[in-house]
Parts: C-alpha cells; sequence; structure tokens
C-alpha cells in the first residue's frame, strides 16, 4: 500500500514496472512553500496544476497558466487542502490543456493475482470533480487503451499491491499520449458502470480478497472477464449550476425517485423530509443506466432523470439533463473542459422551473399573510372571511324518509342510531 499511496509524484519500483505510457513532468515529492514552486517552474514552465498531496475530490486543485497566477493559487491550493484533508502539503504537475480522464479498475489478491476490468472515463468534471463517468470508453484508441490497461496490472504488480484500486492517466487528444498520473488505493465512487458491464461485484470481491481468497477461485482471471454494453452514472447532488454549482440547503419536501430495467439506483440521504445541511458532501444519489449500446444507456438515463423528482433544495438534474442532449457529448467529443467549452448546458430548461409548486406557495403566503410589503403593497391585510360549515341532513324516524347518521343512505335499515 505504500508504494502506491500518496498524490505526490511516485518514483519507480522495479525494472518490471516501466511503464509504456509516460508520466508528466512533476515534482519528486510534497511541497510546501511557494519559493519551491516556483524553483519548479523555472525550469518546467506554464502551465502547472497545483495538487493537493493527501487528499482528492477536486478539492486543493488549482490551475496556474502565468507567473503572475502562481503566489495566490499555490495560497489558496494549500489552505484549502489543509481544511479538507488536515494537511496543506502540495505537489505540482504539468498541466494538459484539453485531456481525457481515463482510470482503470484493477483487482489484486494475496497471491500474486492482479487483473484488471476494463477501463473508465471520468472525463465529464467541473473543478476538477467528476460528475458523469461511462464504461467502456469511447472512440479511445485500441492501442492507447492496452498500453493503460497493461500498464495498470504490471504496476500494481511491482508494488505487490492487494486490494481493489484504480491507476488513473490522462490522454492529451492533441497527441493521442496517455500519462499515468496516480494509484487510488480504494473502491472510488465511480466503480458502479465497471460492475455493471462486467457484472463483478467489486466491493464483494475486495471483502473476499481482504479474507485471503484468490481470484482464479472467485472466478475471475483476466481471460473470464469481458466488457457487456455500456454504463453510464450521473451524480444528482443539491448544487445548482446556473450559480457556479453552489451547495444548496433546507428540506427536501419531494422526493421521488426512478426506476426500470437497466437503472441501478446508490442512493444516501435522500427522502420527503430530509434535512440538507452545508456540512456535508452534496451527493443525493447515484444513478447508473446500463444497456447494449450508447445511445440506448443515454436515453435509459435520461428517463430515469427525468422521472426524479426533489422538491426543496435545488439540484443539478437540468444540468445533467443538458449533458445528455448536447451533441458534443453524443459524438463522444468529451474532454475535462466539456462545461468550460458548452457554458449553455449550465443553463436550467424551462419545464425545470418546478413553476406548479411556486405558484402554490405564493398563493398560500397570500391567503395566509396577505400580500408582501416588499412587492409594494400597503395598508392592512385583507380579512379573513369565516369558513361556511356545509349542513348535513339529520336522522329521521323510519319510513319518514329518513337518513342514517352512520352512512347518509336511505337503504340502511338502521336509522336513527
Amino acid at each position: 500500500m505504500s508504494a502506491v499511496d500518496g498524490k505526490a509524484q511516485p518514483q519507480p519500483l522495479t525494472p518490471s514496472s516501466a511503464l509504456s505510457t509516460r508520466t508528466t513532468a512533476g515534482t519528486p515529492g510534497p511541497i510546501s512553500s511557494v519559493d519551491e514552486a516556483r524553483a519548479f517552474t523555472d525550469t518546467h514552465g506554464f502551465p502547472i496544476i497545483v495538487k493537493a498531496a493527501h487528499g482528492g475530490g477536486g478539492r486543493g486543485m488549482r490551475v496556474v497558466k502565468a507567473e503572475g497566477e502562481l503566489e495566490e493559487a499555490f495560497a489558496r491550493a494549500t489552505s484549502e487542502a489543509k481544511a479538507a484533508f488536515g494537511n496543506g502539503e502540495v505537489f505540482l504537475e504539468r498541466y494538459i490543456e484539453q485531456p481525457r480522464h481515463i482510470e482503470v479498475q484493477i483487482l489484486a489478491d494475496k497471491h500474486g493475482n492482479t487483473i484488471h476490468l476494463f477501463e473508465r472515463d471520468c472525463s465529464l468534471q467541473r473543478r476538477h470533480q467528476k460528475v458523469i463517468e461511462m464504461a467502456p470508453s469511447r472512440d479511445l484508441d485500441p492501442a492507447v487503451r492496452e498500453k493503460m490497461l497493461s500498464d495498470a496490472v504490471r504496476l500494481c504488480k511491482a508494488a505487490q499491491y492487494v486490494n481493489a484500486g484504480t491507476v488513473e492517466f490522462l490522454v492529451d487528444t492533441k497527441t493521442g499520449e496517455a500519462y499515468f498520473i496516480e494509484v487510488n488505493p480504494r473502491v472510488q465512487v465511480e466503480h458502479t458502470v465497471t460492475e455493471e458491464i462486467t457484472g463483478v461485484d467489486i466491493v464483494q470481491t475486495q471483502m473476499r480478497i481482504a479474507a485471503g481468497e484468490a481470484l482464479p477461485d472467485m472466478g475471475l482471471t483476466q481471460e473470464a472477464v469481458k466488457v457487456n454494453g455500456y454504463a453510464i452514472q450521473c451524480r444528482i447532488t443539491t448544487e445548482d449550476p446556473a450559480r457556479n454549482f453552489q451547495p444548496d440547503s433546507g428540506i427536501i419536501s419531494v422526493y421521488r425517485s426512478a426506476t426500470g430495467n437497466g437503472i441501478r439506483l446508490d442512493d444516501g440521504p435522500g427522502y420527503a423530509g430530509a434535512p440538507i445541511t452545508p456540512h456535508y458532501d452534496s451527493l443525493l444519489v447515484k444513478v447508473t443506466a446500463r444497456a447494449a449500446a450508447f445511445d440506448d444507456a443515454v436515453a435509459k438515463l435520461t428517463r430515469a432523470l427525468r422521472e426524479h423528482r426533489i422538491r426543496g433544495v435545488s439540484t443539478n438534474i437540468p444540468f445533467l439533463l443538458n449533458v445528455l442532449r448536447h451533441d458534443a457529448f453524443l459524438a463522444g467529443a468529451v474532454t475535462t473542459r466539456f462545461i468550460e467549452m458548452y457554458p449553455e448546458v449550465l443553463r436550467a430548461p424551462q419545464e425545470a422551473q418546478n413553476r406548479g409548486q411556486k405558484m402554490l406557495r405564493y398563493l398560500s403566503e397570500l391567503a395566509v399573510n396577505g400580500p408582501d410589503p416588499a412587492l409594494g403593497a400597503s395598508g392592512p391585510h385583507s380579512a379573513i372571511a369565516a369558513p361556511t360549515v356545509p349542513k348535513l341532513p339529520l336522522a329521521r324516524s323510519p319510513g319518514a324518509g329518513g337518513v342514517c347518521v352512520r352512512c347518509y343512505a336511505r337503504c340502511c335499515t338502521r336509522l336513527g342510531e
């Protein structure tokens, strides 16, 4: 674990771990001062990316494109890393302008067996945090794919790694070159798409590995693992994309999720009446769709997102729907700068404005509290009329057209009781 743990630039493990993919230029270890950062940029130039050395999820990361941005970006990255992970150390790498973020799922047991479960494409991100993931990656050069798969296995074997893990790469869309960036020694949020296309329960397999079982005894050999169709995962969060993904808080008043063939839900704190606070991660539920063809998986996922009803807090569902129907996404032209290149996906469509519930809330406020002075209303509130209680027919004696006080029907024989 120690051979692959940590985010800082790894050192070669053994001659057998030599990679066919390259690594980006980076600091040999964590740094903690802007002077160390300047020493790196004096040699390697710009652009660079500052990354937290002891955590991930997009926190403690800043892209620096010129010398004048370095000091402020470094201070912000280290401060954010300190607040999020308790350690402000960072490391630097040369920044690739428009890469695809590809990661390879690894399983390795205590008996020297290491296999891959193919790759995932996690390129669609905002602020370096993944939003939509898919497996397998589309339109990837088969030779580049094979390099990444074999390098992932070779690296974990050399490190004598035991566990489920992820080996991550960046693919430069301009040159087609793949670059190794890091190993995540854990199960990741997006493992669901790999489970869906391979049929392998990664979480269960990790536990069986920890118990000492061998991968072949579980029926897991490299030859036995096949890709079946496509899977796409969306993360529904309580964030407002139109406000730079600002987290929302409040009480969920309505919560209805979607189901159906090929839809998988990995849910969290979402239910009617649930309090959403600003103190925790904004993820509500992961929605994964699987189908034989990519377009069919998109159609299933779109239907599931449209059927979700979440009221009381803002969500990113309108943004996710905009991405899924965008021509560039459907064509497979997705890089880590997708949102920056197509900002129109941040605009909520008209049908997502929740006008019905807003109108009901306004009318109820008007009926109870009267017109809002903030909108120009003046004078006393309108008088509230006393409710009219409907009169009910009284019971009469049988045979005189009486009505039963229980069911108000003339057919009852027990009139007057």
